[in-house]
């Protein structure tokens, strides 16, 4: 994932041009983690002054609020799993296994599974994103998808499922690193049991309310957002033509770690998030699919998985 990949018939950038744009940050990379996880323990407070103070319902808007700060630390995943949040590998490491943590998706196996994204992006057959789950077959499985409940149901069976019964086998987790995903849902599972009998032994439901149901809830941020990454571009190897870039606002920018900048990331994955917006201003009369803010995505995507639905040999495909 640190490679550089451009995409084809794009011009790519300089050596040096390159060079200069994939400089990594710690300074960078704290300041947004700081943030991103400042916003959450704020919220988090306030949850919990709010609902001991006046009662659990006048603290539900602060939790959909916090909602999509959790959720969002998805986004950490991501850019620790690419080993760019950070110049350091051990920050990187550190903050990726935290925040994978916290949205029950462990970090090693989200590792391969994304690398295999990037090999093979809007691949019917080999990228991930596209083997996990068929396409929503009504339109009430279609809000359920776009609630995320589908997928974090998923990422649990998953994660039990290796686990348990120590089968991680799937077409990207190389068989050497099967003990590694076995042993990593392990310790996660270990860690959340842990953490819910000392919820029991003391008493207090204060996790749930700051951290599970808001993890819940922001999945109707997150996974909108996801879908507009890739859905309805073109199956082909060129980043400029299967990817999607959206323009939105600077709070959505920061707390995604500028990955709006999309096309730009699957392009160039080995610059960091932070020069995503002067790689944009590079590239940008190169991008073909060009989102104008999520809400009119997300009309497009769930338009496009309708028509999907009925005429599959569409010749495109979305994540």
């Amino acid at each position: 994932m640190s490679t550089a990949v451009t995409a084809t018939g794009a011009k790519p950038l300089t050596s040096a041009a390159l060079r200069e744009l994939s400089a990594r940050s710690d300074l960078q990379g704290l300041v947004r983690a700081a943030s991103h996880y400042g916003a959450i323990g704020l919220f988090g407070t306030l949850i919990w002054l709010v609902s001991s103070t006046h009662g659990l319902v006048w603290a539900l808007p602060l939790m959909v609020v916090q909602g999509y700060f959790v959720a969002f630390l998805f986004m950490v995943v991501h850019e620790t799993a690419h080993k760019t949040a950070f110049r350091s590998p051990a920050l990187n490491l550190a903050v990726g296994h935290l925040s994978s943590l916290a949205i029950w998706l462990p970090y090693e196996y989200y590792c391969l599974f994304h690398w295999d994204h990037h090999r093979y992006t809007q691949d019917p057959e080999r990228d991930p994103e596209l083997l996990v789950g068929p396409i929503p077959a009504s339109d009430t499985q279609l809000a359920i998808a776009y609630s995320g409940i589908r997928q974090v149901a998923f990422r649990i069976r998953l994660m039990l499922r290796h686990a348990v019964t120590g089968d991680a086998s799937a077409p990207w987790i190389p068989e050497g690193k099967r003990h590694i995903i076995v042993r990593e849902a392990r310790l996660y599972v270990v860690f959340y049991v842990v953490l819910l009998l000392a919820s029991l032994a003391l008493g207090t439901a204060i996790l749930l309310w700051v951290w599970i149901v808001p993890l819940i809830v922001g999945q109707l941020f997150l996974r909108p957002y996801l879908y507009a990454e890739h859905t309805g571009c073109e199956r082909t190897r060129s980043a400029f033509r299967n990817t999607r870039t959206t323009y939105t606002g600077i709070i959505t920018k920061w707390f995604a770690w500028n990955m709006p900048y999309h096309v730009e990331h699957h392009a160039y994955p080995s610059i960091p998030f932070h020069a995503l917006p002067k790689l944009h201003r590079i590239v940008a009369d190169q991008i073909v699919f060009r989102g104008q803010g999520y809400r009119a995505v997300t009309r497009e995507t769930w338009g496009w998985f309708r028509r999907e639905r009925r005429n599959p040999a569409e010749g495109v495909s979305g994540s």
